[in-house]
């Protein structure tokens, strides 16, 4: 499977998880699907990023790094948006980032170059 389709499929699984997890605030389980969806898009898209950059960078410190960072920022500007909740939409937006960008340079296909020198 490619970087990029693991990423993406991977990031809307854990969306998903991620999501489903508001269920313990109750406050907000009356928009309980309207979060999930969101936490699919905002953790597919974080997804594919960590893909992307995969695909440039073979590094799986760089890789968790950059998922962590991503999925940070987009979790930030989705609390930014509620103007609450900081601290239970950062932590796991950061947890799930950082998954992706590990699952993301440990999946795939090995680089051709890196191939021929193993052999």
């Amino acid at each position: 499977m490619k970087k990029i389709i693991v990423g993406l499929v991977l990031g809307a699984v854990l969306g998903a998880l991620d999501g489903g997890t508001s269920w313990f605030t109750p406050e907000v389980r009356a928009m309980l699907m309207q979060i999930i969806m969101g936490s699919m898009i905002k953790d597919a898209v974080v997804g594919i990023l960590a893909g992307i950059f995969a695909l440039k960078v073979r590094s799986v410190g760089a890789g968790v790094g950059f998922g962590a960072a991503v999925g940070f920022a987009l979790a930030f500007l989705v609390a930014y948006m509620q103007h609450a909740h900081y601290v239970e939409i950062l932590i796991p937006g950061t947890i799930v980032g950082a998954i992706l960008g590990y699952a993301t340079q440990k999946s795939g296909l090995a680089a051709p170059t890196a191939q021929l020198a193993q052999q």
